[in-house]
């Protein structure tokens, strides 16, 4: 967990954050005094009295950046990627094919790979959201979401750009703001007392007279082996006990040695997918040695080093396209266009990714974060934060996805990993903070020929801008789609896909 240094309650509980007159950033302005939280730092101690100036000073965290409502960004800067881009997304869809099921004609696969605009909205939560947990309290800043995306297609024989609307989301991020040690008082104790003021049972099997009994007995015996009960506070200094009987009453105090709560993430993420999906994501800053703010532009692989199968639409599980690395920078090799058969394709492993190859959108059908990478290649980014979320962490506190019946038994989703950059970028003497991200859901399907089970990735990649940062006849379009503006002229293609035929022969 990340925290921001901050002096106390009784000062001012003041951040300790740059002042503006440094000439920074937004980013370097929100990132200014955030380090590891750890076991030896200091922990504050929660006071009711203080309750609505600790709600009041919540911290976002780098959420606090993405406040307000962010549209798609299309830039062409890859002179090498011959047809334009209709739109700054590209998403990738594996689906089982039609009268297929998880026991028959094993890994039969519909694939789309679309480009698509979208509408993505964040609202920060006024004041801090308390989440009590006996001697621990964690306060959050919560950013709520909404993200509507269309797909952009060129149809043949249709002049018009075709929008169609293909996902909906809503949700809410945390940032784990502050971990504060909240122990036992004796107005507490005296509120929220739930045993009677004597026991008679302490008093007829231990010997106790008191009231509230509020530490341990503990069974004693004299040098002739008779039991007798004590408090824990008459045991003497080495003196051996038999028994334990704990307290069911606090002392005022308690609950101050801890457990201390120092989580493993900053970051949660929770959503709802119509499609019958509640998610929930856990991550962090992934730093660049000790710095959250890094200098320069994200960098993406590129040639043989960027066939990386996490991020590619082929899992390992799918035959790995001939099983040797493709150069995503040069053309499709030539057995993509060829007629695959036993004697060329020993083994069914090209055939099976053929078409995602094959695709007029080719590479980004096979590494979609690559039209990221040639998006900020004509850019000037001065530095960024990069977050990294998943599903399901290979070690420590787990996220988690629910489906519905039939999505969890037709198509069973098991892992969302999520990438996002936000990223400042100079243009013209301006500061643009910008929006990029990479979303890998998994769907998993018992349909290995030899009974296993194969991965498959369905990735959304996309750059965002606020409305007023995108040029103005995206800004047209988007106004339109999103905004229920109505045009002032119609977005045309300059020409129309080929119909769709067999992907696999060059014409």
């Amino acid at each position: 967990m990340l925290t921001r240094k901050k002096e106390s309650l009784e000062t001012g509980d003041q951040l300790f954050r740059k002042s503006s007159g440094e000439n920074q950033g937004t980013l370097a302005q929100i990132m200014s005094g955030y380090s590891k939280l750890l076991i030896d730092d200091p922990v504050m101690p929660f006071r009711e009295e203080n309750l609505q100036e600790i709600a009041g000073n919540v911290d976002y965290g780098v959420l606090e950046a993405l406040d307000g409502t962010w549209v798609s960004y299309n830039a062409n800067y890859n002179k090498n990627v011959g047809e334009a881009s209709l739109a700054g997304g590209i998403h990738t869809t594996i689906m089982p094919s039609p009268g297929t099921n998880s026991g028959t004609i094993p890994g039969k696969f519909s694939f789309d790979c679309e480009e698509y605009i979208e509408k993505l909205t964040f609202s920060l939560v006024p004041g801090g959201v308390r989440n009590r947990g006996g001697a621990s309290e964690l306060f959050c800043g919560a950013v709520k979401y909404e993200q509507t995306i269309k797909s952009v297609n060129k149809e043949a024989g249709q002049q018009n750009l075709q929008y169609e609307s293909i996902h909906e989301e809503n949700g809410m991020y945390l940032w784990l703001s502050n971990v504060y040690n909240h122990a036992a008082t004796k107005e507490s104790i005296e509120k929220d007392r739930g045993i009677h003021a004597f026991s008679d049972e302490d008093f007829e099997k231990y010997g106790y007279k008191g009231e509230y009994r509020d530490e341990p007995l503990v069974q004693v015996k004299d040098e002739n082996g008779t039991p007798s009960y004590i408090l824990l506070s008459d045991l003497k200094e080495g003196q051996e006990y038999f028994e334990i009987i704990p307290a069911q009453e606090l002392k005022p105090g308690d609950g101050i040695k801890g457990p201390y709560f120092i989580p493993d993430y900053s970051i949660s993420r929770s959503g709802v997918i119509p499609h019958g999906s509640t998610i929930t994501l856990l991550g962090d800053i992934a730093p660049n040695g000790n710095h959250y703010l890094i200098n320069g532009a994200p960098q993406f692989p590129y040639g043989l080093p960027a066939w990386q199968t996490d991020h590619l639409s082929i899992s390992k599980t799918m035959g790995g396209a001939g099983h040797e690395p493709i150069n995503l920078d040069l053309p499709a090799p030539e057995w993509v266009h060829e007629t695959l058969t036993d004697k060329n394709d020993e083994g069914s492993n090209k055939i099976y990714t053929q078409r995602i190859l094959a695709d007029h959108l080719y590479p980004y059908s096979v590494r979609p974060d690559l039209r990221l990478r040639d998006t900020l290649s004509g850019q000037n980014v001065s530095n960024y934060v990069f977050v990294q979320m998943s599903s399901k962490m290979k070690t420590g506190a787990q996220g988690g996805i629910l489906n519905v019946p039939f999505v969890n038994r037709f198509v069973p989703t098991v892992e969302v990993d999520f990438r996002l950059w936000i990223e400042t970028v100079i243009e013209d003497g301006k500061e643009i903070i910008q929006l990029q991200y990479e979303q890998i859901v998994f769907f998993e399907f018992d349909f290995g020929n030899d009974g296993g089970t194969t991965s498959w990735p369905h990735i959304q990649v996309n750059t965002l801008r606020r409305l007023e940062d995108i040029p103005e006849d995206q800004r047209k379009v988007i106004e339109e789609q999103f905004f229920d503006k109505k045009p002032d002229t119609i977005a045309t293609g300059d020409t129309a896909n080929p119909a769709a035929g067999c992907p696999y022969h060059k014409e």
